[in-house]
């Protein structure tokens, strides 16, 4: 399985500034070159690490979760890593080894390692390796509701999970699913969408989910409200709630991409 993994860098003077880059009231789409330098983050309690913060909570468009691609170096990583006692996440690694520690159990990490940490967990990661690594960290609010559990913290692989072929498209779109759509406990998905080429979502999906798209492999045309965008490895949309998306993969290879979506609560009507 491919990943895409962001280099940094910064383009050279020669390059165009134009780009596919925008910003819209319904949609937001962040190349992959937009991923330099220049653009990266730090943060307190972490050794030799930058990310680059792909989504935020923003008032008046996507309100739910942030999402950022972190880079460690060898030797660095956190014993700290979360400040806020109640946020959920989700680690997906797409590059190098970590070893991730939760509540005194260690697990070797490798491209294709899923984690889900629910809010309180005490863990910890760390960079054994000689080489970088890289991974994605999905954060959320989570959501508690009387009579539901804190679903537990568990660690596996896309690997070792089969995908769910959508219904009439033999193939040619599945989803890999880590958690069961029945389950109530969890109050987001994180799960990887594949298409094969000329594979299609052949409507618009318009719904009250927000979400985060991150292309982890292949490219396609993806409509976003209004607009046909061409997206490739690396790039990330980021999608209000309602707003319209369908897309058509055009190959050569296979289109991927990581989604973020929150489910499973009722709308909040008051703020």
């Amino acid at each position: 399985m491919t990943y895409y993994v962001p280099k940094g860098g910064l383009p050279p003077q020669t390059a165009l500034t134009t780009d596919r880059a925008r910003f819209t009231e319904a949609y937001a789409v962040i190349p992959a070159r937009t991923l330099s330098d220049i653009t990266s983050s730090y943060l307190p309690g972490w050794d030799g690490m930058r990310m680059w913060v792909l989504a935020r909570p923003l008032s008046g468009f996507a309100e739910t979760f942030s999402q950022y691609v972190v880079e460690v170096s060898p030797g660095g990583g956190s014993d700290h890593p979360e400040a806020d006692p109640g946020a959920e996440a989700v680690l997906f690694v797409v590059d190098g080894a970590l070893a991730l520690t939760v509540d005194g159990a260690e697990h070797a990490l490798e491209p294709g390692s899923y984690a889900f940490l629910p809010p309180g967990t005490d863990w910890t990661l760390r960079n054994n390796g000689a080489g970088t690594a890289a991974f994605h960290w999905i954060r959320k609010a989570y959501h508690r509701v009387e009579g539901l559990d804190v679903p537990p913290a568990f660690v596996t692989r896309e690997q070792d999970v089969a995908p769910l072929e959508m219904p009439g498209t033999d193939g040619a779109w599945s989803t890999t699913r880590f958690v069961d759509l029945a389950d109530l406990r969890h109050d987001m998905h994180v799960n990887i969408v594949n298409f094969q080429p000329g594979g299609a979502i052949p409507f618009p999906e318009t719904h009250v989910m927000e979400h985060g798209l991150y292309v982890l492999e292949g490219k396609a045309v993806y409509l976003l409200n209004q607009d046909w965008v061409e997206v490739e490895a690396g790039d990330f949309m980021w999608l209000r709630a309602f707003c319209p998306q369908a897309c058509y993969a055009g190959g050569p290879g296979p289109f991927r991409y990581l989604l973020y979506k929150d489910v499973n609560r009722h709308v909040e009507l008051r703020v």
